[in-house]
């Protein structure tokens, strides 16, 4: 059997996190078994489906890197295939049409609560005879369900599971318009598209009965069913608004690196030992459901962003000098120029080390491309200012503008030398260096940055903070 998953989200919002990790697990199931992965758009809902929500959808599925297999499936354009299976289901004898008008079928809800008894469609039409319905009048199409035994699931992640078939009513197949229902449209789906295994949250448990029946009802092979735990938030609550972003995109746009996003969400919900980093390849090679927990996970931000601050330091210069590339020029207020670009790669080396997001390695990087003459911060202002650092400045942009070579190994023995004809520690020579270097009092290694801006614009910079129009200070690197 060639496994056959798939992901199927409503196009009414943004792609939930807990939506990004159900396609996750669906994506690495079909590449573990060497199957396929399918994409449906279950955009059936027509009053809430936007064509903006459908393309955040995908476009939260491609920037996690889960590739489908095929074309997406448009569920709403499939309808007529939906109502063909109720209107054959009806003419066998296993649906009927059920007349019952809105105000009798509230008026049975509101018997039912004011006895405390579950509200559940009673089957007024079930066994009446076809004569009986009011000429014209508008119907639905229920499904015949069993009334008797059990329905039964053995699912991959809760086990067996199972209801009492009496606790279940007769769900509507078709609506009065004739438009099918989601519960119709998803079985269809799932059994035309040749799905072999369901994989999604544990709030969709109930419907899984209600469909299994449906299945039954038209004689299809029955996928299995694994339901994996929702995602909750810090405190144990289902994960809400209030506990932050929600929407992949969101995460993206905070900084975090996709995958690092994948390593986060297999982790929550399914482990292998004691691996805490884990990289997409070996989740493909190690991913089964028996490793999946019954229990809910807790959403943790602080473990994300370390988890990202991993994958930074793995990830190659030239692409992420390309993915900061944007917010800088925001910043700039202008493009970068091809020489800035490549400084920029240049010098992710050592900018790469401290970040924990996009976000933090931009800020960092930002002193590589500014313009001279070059805003210091008030603390570096303030420490290039005073005489001994002006001093140091100028002694230390005259041998080192006498070097042979521009490295940081020949940079640095200049500073130790300085270091030690003045009786001073290194890190007195490097700091002034560094603040009118990186307009800060801190930075990657200094040698290292000077090696990376490169002779001409090391000793401009220097140049400029011991020049009379010293640049004007600034609270912002």
């Amino acid at each position: 059997m060639t496994v056959v998953t798939r992901f199927a989200p409503s196009p009414t919002g943004f792609l939930h996190i807990g939506g990004g990790r159900t396609a996750l697990f669906n994506w690495l199931f079909a590449r573990h078994h060497g199957g396929r992965f399918l994409l449906r758009i279950e955009d059936t809902d027509r009053a809430r489906s936007t064509e903006a929500a459908v393309a955040a959808i995908f476009e939260g599925i491609e920037w996690l890197g889960l590739d489908w297999d095929g074309e997406a499936v448009m569920q709403f354009s499939r309808a007529p295939r939906h109502a063909e299976v109720a209107l054959k289901l009806l003419e066998q004898g296993r649906a009927y049409r059920c007349y019952c008008t809105p105000e009798e079928l509230t008026a049975i809800r509101e018997e039912q609560r004011a006895k405390g008894l579950p509200m559940r469609y009673p089957g007024i039409w079930r066994g009446r005879a076809a004569a009986e319905a009011p000429a014209g009048a508008p119907f639905v199409v229920r499904l015949k369900a069993p009334t008797a035994g059990e329905t039964v699931i053995r699912d991959l992640v809760q086990g067996e599971v199972k209801v009492a078939n009496d606790q279940l009513d007769d769900m509507i197949l078709l609506r009065a318009d004739g438009t099918p229902t989601y519960m119709l449209s998803v079985v269809v789906d799932d059994h035309d598209m040749g799905i072999t295994h369901v994989i999604r949250g544990d709030d969709h448990l109930t419907n899984a009965f209600r469909q299994v029946q449906l299945y039954r009802a038209c004689e299809w092979d029955v996928p299995i069913h694994a339901h994996i735990p929702l995602i909750h938030g810090p405190d144990g609550a289902k994960l809400s608004k209030r506990h932050g972003a929600l929407g992949v995109d969101a995460y993206r746009d905070m900084g975090y690196l996709p995958e690092a996003m994948r390593n986060y969400l297999l982790r929550l919900g399914w482990s292998h030992g004691d691996d805490e980093i884990i990289s997409t390849e070996q989740a493909i090679e190690w991913f089964t459901l028996d490793s999946a927990g019954r229990s809910p996970s807790r959403f943790d931000f602080v473990k994300l962003t370390q988890l990202n601050g991993h994958y930074l330091r793995q990830a190659e210069e030239s692409r992420l000098a390309a993915l900061i590339a944007p917010r800088l020029e925001s910043e700039l207020g202008r493009a970068l120029t091809n020489s800035e670009t490549a400084r920029l790669t240049a010098g992710m080396p050592g900018l790469k080390e401290r970040a924990k997001t996009l976000i933090d390695l931009a800020q960092s990087a930002l002193f590589y491309v500014r313009a001279r003459p070059l805003s210091l911060d008030e603390k570096a202002a303030r420490h290039v200012a005073e005489p001994a650092a002006q001093e140091i400045l100028a002694v230390y942009a005259e041998r080192a503008g006498a070097l042979p070579e521009w490295n940081r190994e020949a940079l640095e023995t200049v500073a130790r030398d300085l270091a030690t004809e003045k009786e001073i520690k290194l890190g007195a020579v490097a700091q002034p260096l560094r603040a009118a270097l990186a307009g800060a009092t801190v930075s990657p290694p200094i040698f290292e940055v000077m090696e990376v801006l490169g002779q001409t614009e090391t000793l401009g910079r220097i140049g400029d903070a011991l020049g009379g129009d010293r640049p004007q200070r600034t609270t912002t690197a």
